[in-house]
């Protein structure tokens, strides 16, 4: 397969405050990039305003990036407001856009998602928005031979991300000043998809990973905190940004059973066993047996590096894997809340003929 080969800096350019400090609406904000994004906003000297519900709590990123009077310090600097954010009453009523030089749009779904938004700001005499940032996803790429996936490769009508392509659609069309991210499987602290915890969960309990296909697809991750100073780079380089699309990864792929090793490793545990299974001969029901889809799934974060004046951090596997054991798992184990459920994973080793663990 494909293999990049690029030299880089090993630094994020991030966290020291800008030169101007502007006011910037998230829409989302309280879990995982959305708090991540605040966090490394805040972190800059801007002045935060955090649209969601209001039913989720602000928590600490990750322990060993904020402290809870760190926290404390965060929200009591950020304005709230409460509100559904496909509500278009709800939008107009609360959101004064010419409050704003910023937008980064965290969790929408589905083009309605966006609409509210889109002519709230368009109708705007005062309107000083210098971007609208959108958080979209990788998912999007058509299915192709040629790999990594660039931005200008074609886009699938009939992906389950549908709804983000329909939203950048819609933004383009706008005439707004907008740009988009597409990260393919975020992760580290505070993750609530299980992408590293499904390969924690296993080995810690000294359980067979089991993996679809052959276990050689290659996928791409990246860290939440990369994703959020990429995202938060776009402050003052409108001139770059306006109207394109972004990959955000790491600077390399990695293999299922890759994957499954570096969990190993980091956990100290070594080595792993793998059990690779032909998904369609076992019907798993309605659950998901595996976390990332069984196919080569990965981009190049070029154009961001280059546009953005970034480079992911943490730029192997391995150092996205050990901080999310350290600082996310081992917390998560400590407290009782992992699911510890196995049971696609008996699944398929009753298939394969092998005694199911205990």
């Amino acid at each position: 397969m494909i293999k990049q080969t690029v030299a880089f800096l090993l630094v994020a350019a991030s966290c020291t405050p800008t030169a101007v400090a502007y006011n910037v609406l998230i829409i989302g904000g309280t879990r995982f990039s959305g708090a991540a994004l605040w966090k490394e906003l805040h972190d800059r000297g801007h002045s935060v305003t955090v649209y969601n519900r209001g039913t989720t709590m602000p928590k600490v990123v990750a322990p060993h990036r904020e402290t809870e009077d760190e926290l404390s310090a965060r929200i009591s600097a950020a304005k709230f407001l409460a509100g559904d954010r496909a509500d278009a009453d709800a939008v107009s009523s609360l959101v004064n856009p010419s409050d704003y030089d910023y937008v980064f749009d965290m969790n929408a779904r589905e083009r309605s998602d966006v609409e509210p938004w889109v002519n709230v700001f368009k109708q705007s005499s005062g309107n000083r928005l210098k971007q609208y940032v959108f958080m979209s996803s990788a998912g999007v790429y058509m299915k192709s031979d040629e790999l990594p996936h660039m931005e200008r490769d074609p886009t699938d009508p009939k992906s389950r991300h549908k709804g983000k392509l329909d939203s950048e659609d819609l933004l383009q069309k706008s005439g707004l000043p907008w740009c988009s991210f597409r990260p393919t499987y975020i992760c580290g602290p505070g993750n609530y998809n299980p992408v590293e915890r499904y390969f924690f969960e296993r080995v810690d309990c000294n359980r067979p990973v089991c993996i679809p296909g052959h276990g050689q697809h290659l996928t791409g991750l990246g860290h939440v905190y990369d994703l959020a100073v990429a995202m938060a780079n776009v402050v003052d380089r409108t001139d770059k940004t306006t109207g394109k699309v972004y990959n955000v990864q790491n600077i390399q792929a990695i293999t299922f059973d890759g994957v499954a090793k570096a969990a190993a490793k980091v956990s100290g545990k070594g080595s792993v066993e793998i059990i690779h299974y032909e998904p369609k001969e076992i019907d798993f029901g309605d659950k998901k047996a595996f976390p990332m889809r069984p196919q080569h799934f990965f981009t190049s974060p070029l154009e961001a590096m280059k546009d953005l004046d970034w480079t992911p951090k943490y730029d192997t596997v391995e150092s996205i894997m050990r901080d999310a054991y350290d600082n996310d798992f081992l917390h998560v184990k400590a407290a009782g809340k992992l699911k510890g459920d196995f049971s696609c994973d008996d699944l398929v080793l009753q298939h394969a003929g092998k005694a199911v663990v205990a």
